[in-house]
């Protein structure tokens, strides 16, 4: 993710986290201000309901004392004390009082109990009312809410209860007042969004009649069946809340408050409803807005981080191209940057550095230059001193004979020349060693399969690992099936791999196991040789894979570097394990590369110009004597490109460099060969 992305990501998500936090801070706050407005009017409104109940009920209490105390109630109770008195001339009086009183319900009532006259339902004259009989000091109860049979159905009552004059022993009582119902539900103010509705617990069950409000009877009353059940289970103030649609705008809190009668039993339930549609559509609102900032920050996060990372990036973009032109070799480039804030003094200080680095490489490439020729020189008279010794000794055998001119000079002459030509042999092989090595081929790719070159080495080595007078080397394949084919030059391929067995072999002159395996690793194919050798120390590990470090008794000590040059143009790496007394492992990693691209980068890396890592000090950072008493080496390696590229700068004129070492050989004075 680029630098831009991330700032314009970063941006963008503090803009959403502070506008989340201040839409849900404001949607709490405004949540929070309905509730505490709801609650406000419904206990506004449950105030209202109480103070119209006590002020009702005060003028039921009234007017019931006002009809006890009247002179015609009087007279009702002297004529009913009388012998054979007829209550039935009293039927209609009920009536008619209640009328002119406008009560809802009156009832004159016997000292037994027994119905004199009754407004609400005439009929009923003759039956008891036994509960006004159980309390002789109505006047101190007050109004209270009741249960009363009336012609139309049963309803509940805001009733008083009062005592006529006595006579004698005898007294009449008084029960009147006002139903509740809807027209009491209509006298209450309601605020706009708000409804009150009052349940008559007539019934056992919950009945769709019994729910009323300002105009009636409800609709959906049912729904409100769950509410009336949970105050009978909890007769106290309550609120819950209905949704009528999926739409949260349609929900509705309901407090609940339960009415109860002179024995606390419940009669009914006052409903208040508030509804959420406001709130709801003022957190919408606030979603809405919030919504609209979000994609606003947006765009302005949009805009700021491409503005801010076109200041920032650019340059160090820039920065990022230079230091790659320099990765690829290009020692001269330079970043062009003016600005005098921390970028700009960045680029100078990178500036600056590629112009120290360039002088640093001059004098480097110098001076290791020279150190080149001059180790080669001594490497090339050390390897030569041994052939020159016997050259020397046989031409001044000859030159002896024949100044003697003794009669057998003609085998002598035989016995010379044949000596004379064997070391011109070891001679020329010599130069050819390091010749070879100078003149490492650049890799021909081609799609190889990594599996079928091992199997061909193997091959090659079968007589070897059993032959006759030898201990015996046990060869193991570990081939991974279906490996993946890879872009690279088999003759290379196969020689790397050839004389990484031969040095196996040679480190196991006791016989053992050699194992080969192949498996792949992540884009690449890994390639594992590994014996059952003496092993190395760590140091000898160290210095493996220097050129000219050998810890043979024989060897120029470039098959290692040989091997490693040769993975090192195929983009690949070698490295050793090793575990003295237990043996070594060399393990091979090349990656999986597509044909065009191993094309590009092969023919990029042909025409490609020298770099620092390709200077001849590299080739010859080994020590300068050969330890002829270490134990076998295992393999021969070195670097990358540097070894066969340095070794061109240090070796094309291989020729008069062992020229040189043998006129340096020819003023050695007649010294013991080296063992």
């Amino acid at each position: 993710m680029t630098f831009r992305s991330r700032l314009f990501w970063l941006f963008t998500f503090f803009v959403l986290l502070a506008v989340g936090i201040v839409a849900a801070g404001v949607t709490f706050v405004t949540r929070n201000a309905f509730e505490q407005l709801d609650a406000r009017r419904t206990d506004a409104l449950v105030a209202q309901f109480r103070e119209e109940f006590k002020q009702r009920g005060d003028e039921a209490a009234l007017q019931v004392k006002g009809i006890a105390d009247a002179e015609a109630t009087t007279r009702m109770a002297i004529e009913l004390m009388r012998p054979n008195a007829d209550a039935s001339t009293y039927y209609w009086d009920a009536r008619n009082v209640a009328s002119a009183h406008q009560l809802d319900i009156l009832d004159f009532v016997a000292t037994d109990g027994t119905i004199i006259s009754s407004a609400e339902w005439p009929a009923r004259a003759g039956y008891k009312l036994s509960w006004v009989t159980k309390s002789d000091d109505w006047a101190s109860a007050g109004p209270f809410l009741t249960r009363m049979d009336t012609q139309e159905g049963p309803m509940l009552g805001l009733m008083a209860v009062a005592n006529a004059v006595p006579v004698a022993d005898k007294r009449v009582y008084v029960v009147g007042g006002k139903k509740l119902g809807k027209d009491f539900i209509s006298t209450l103010a309601l605020s706009e969004g708000m409804r009150a509705l009052v349940y008559l617990n007539l019934d056992k069950d919950f009945s769709s009649d019994g729910l009323l409000d300002a105009n009636g009877a409800v609709q959906d009353a049912e729904r409100f069946s769950p509410l009336v059940e949970q105050v009978r289970q909890a007769p106290k103030e309550q609120t819950a809340q209905i949704s009528w649609s999926s739409d949260p705008a349609s929900a509705e809190v309901f407090h609940l408050l339960p009415l109860a009668g002179r024995d606390n039993e419940l009669l009914g339930v006052l409903l208040i409803g508030a509804s959420q549609r406001e709130r709801v559509v003022v957190e919408h609102r606030i979603i809405l807005l919030a919504v609209g900032v979000a994609g606003l920050g947006l765009l302005l996060g949009a805009i700021l981080s491409w503005w801010g990372a076109a200041r920032i990036t650019q340059p160090v973009t820039k920065l990022v191209n230079g230091a790659r032109e320099v990765a690829a070799g290009n020692w001269n480039a330079r970043v062009d940057l003016h600005s005098k804030d921390d970028i700009g003094q960045l680029a100078a200080a990178f500036n600056q550095m590629t112009e120290e680095l360039v002088d640093q490489r001059d004098r480097l490439v110098q001076s290791e230059r020279v150190a080149a020729w001059r180790e080669l020189a001594r490497r090339l008279a050390h390897e030569l001193k041994n052939p020159l010794f016997p050259l020397q000794i046989t031409v001044e055998n000859l030159r002896r004979a024949r100044m003697k001119n003794t009669d057998d000079f003609d085998e002598i002459f035989d016995e010379s020349t044949e000596t004379l030509l064997a070391e011109i042999e070891n001679l020329k092989g010599i130069i050819g060693r390091f010749s070879d090595f100078a003149r490492m081929p650049r890799p021909e790719l081609r799609t190889v399969d990594v599996n079928e070159v091992v199997r061909t080495v193997v091959r090659l080595f079968e007589a070897q690992f059993s032959a006759v007078g030898r201990p015996p080397i046990t060869p193991e394949l570990h081939l991974e099936a279906n490996l993946p084919h890879i872009q690279a030059d088999p003759l290379l391929l196969h020689r790397a791999i050839e004389n990484l067995v031969l040095n196996a072999m040679d480190a196991m002159p006791s016989g053992g196991v050699l194992a080969i395996a192949t498996s792949t690793g992540d884009g690449s194919v890994v390639i594992e040789i590994a014996d059952t050798g003496s092993g190395l120390t760590k140091e000898e590990c160290e210095r493996l894979f220097t050129p000219y470090y050998t810890t043979k008794q024989h060897g120029t000590g470039l098959g290692l570097a040989v091997v490693q040059s040769v993975i090192s143009d195929h983009g690949g790496t070698i490295s050793v394990e090793s575990e003295s007394g237990v043996g070594t492992t060399f393990r091979i990693v090349l990656m999986i590369k597509p044909a065009v691209e191993t094309a590009k980068s092969s023919k990029a890396a042909a025409t490609a110009p020298p770099s620092q890592a390709q200077q001849p000090a590299a080739l010859l950072a080994a020590p300068a004597q050969r330890e002829p008493d270490a134990p076998n080496e295992t393999s021969d390696t070195a670097g990358h490109d540097e070894v066969s590229d340095s070794s061109r700068d240090v070796a094309h004129d291989s020729h008069e460099a062992a020229d040189a070492a043998q006129n340096s050989a020819e003023t050695i004075s007649t010294s013991e060969p080296e063992a």
